[in-house]
């Protein structure tokens, strides 16, 4: 079992940054990935970025490429998005996963899901 805890979510103005965190406990694997998605009122859950465990290959939306960038510790066992420019449209929840296998981009590949963190950005 794997819990996750996003937090770092707040109120901010265009052009501002926030960097959001995931802390992951339980049970830790070996190999898989981590990925941030969002979703905005009214519509389907988006992808956003996502870091390989193995060898840390980051992979973003286009949306957030040049914006965002996804880190995190050695083992990731926390691991971080920091957005910079955030834009209006950027205003949603945001919620980590944990994929143990299938496709990055893919949100239904994902296993374990954090509760959420709401970003608003105000212009």
């Amino acid at each position: 079992q794997v819990h996750l805890v996003e937090s770092g979510g707040g109120l901010v103005q265009a052009g501002d940054s926030l960097r959001l965190s995931c802390a992951a406990s339980g049970r830790t694997f070996t190999n898989g990935a981590m990925g941030w998605f969002r979703r905005a009122p009214g519509k389907d859950r988006e992808f956003v970025a996502t870091i390989d465990i193995v060898d840390r290959a980051a992979y973003y939306a286009d949306s957030v490429k040049g914006r965002f960038t996804i880190s995190g510790d050695n083992a990731l066992n926390t691991v971080y998005l920091q957005m910079n420019s955030l834009k209006p449209e950027d205003t949603a929840v945001y919620y980590c996963a944990l994929l143990r296998s299938g496709r990055v981009r893919d949100g239904n590949d994902y296993r374990y899901w954090g509760q959420g963190t709401q970003v608003t950005v105000s212009s």
